[in-house]
């Protein structure tokens, strides 16, 4: 399998062309229960979406967290679909172009950077933040976080899907090591899945889900329960009361 096939880059890893091609197909091969994941996101964020206000996808990559929650509601909210790969604002553009057309700016795709730019929505009632956050530096992910919750309305929420750390070593090189065979099971080679985390060193920084439910607590949001959770991949959702 090439390098073309997989998306993998021998160097750091980045959302260039190469893996934005790919993006889709490399997701449901890499996260366990995917499709899972991705419904339950939909079914829980569905709960606490409000007519006329904003769903916000920070980093929406190609869409799929948003599409079904356009597709369900329609003009009845506002959408802003936040990214800063440049071919995946491309996509996102020619997916949602037909939105993007409509008055009053009903779906937005905006180039921003969620660690430094200023946080771009407001009146929303429902941010999705799916595989986004362990992405940010570690420094800056507390800020993220309290200005999702101040741009969020009373009884709106934040879903949040992160990779994690176990408690200690050795409960994390459980984790891995029943991730990467997943990984093997899906047709991923040994050689791809280690050229696949030294690109990844430093670029992504997954921490526990303990410091993670701190780190919303912190923020301000209420309630925050697990609701999905395979090895080193877990869901939240986060609740502003």
């Amino acid at each position: 399998m090439s390098n073309q096939d997989t998306g993998y880059a021998p160097e750091q890893w980045a959302f260039d062309d190469q893996v934005t091609q790919v993006f889709d197909d490399m997701l449901a091969r890499s996260i366990p229960q995917y499709h899972v994941m991705r419904a339950a996101c939909f079914g829980i964020g569905s709960q606490f979406v409000q007519r006329s206000t904003c769903i916000t996808d920070l980093g929406a990559s190609r869409g799929e967290a948003i599409a079904p929650f356009v597709d369900k509601y329609g003009a009845a909210c506002r959408y802003d679909l936040v990214e800063m790969s440049p071919p995946m604002l491309e996509v996102l553009r020619e997916r949602f172009d037909g939105w993007l057309l409509t008055p009053n700016q009903i779906l937005r795709v905006l180039a921003t950077d969620i660690a430094h730019d200023e946080y771009p929505s407001a009146g929303v009632s429902l941010t999705l933040c799916i595989l986004t956050l362990m992405f940010t530096p570690i420094e800056r992910r507390q800020q993220v976080l309290h200005s999702i919750y101040e741009a969020t309305i009373k009884g709106g929420a934040l879903v949040i899907v992160e990779k994690i750390l176990g408690n200690g070593a050795r409960a994390d090189d459980l984790l891995v090591g029943e991730y990467y065979a997943l990984k093997k099971q899906n047709g991923y080679s040994p050689d791809e899945i280690e050229r696949k985390r030294l690109s990844l060193e430093g670029v992504l920084v997954p921490v526990t889900a303990r410091w993670n439910e701190e780190l919303l607590h912190l923020a301000g949001f209420t309630q925050v329960e697990c609701f999905w959770r395979w090895m080193n991949f877990a869901g939240w959702v986060a609740i502003k009361g």
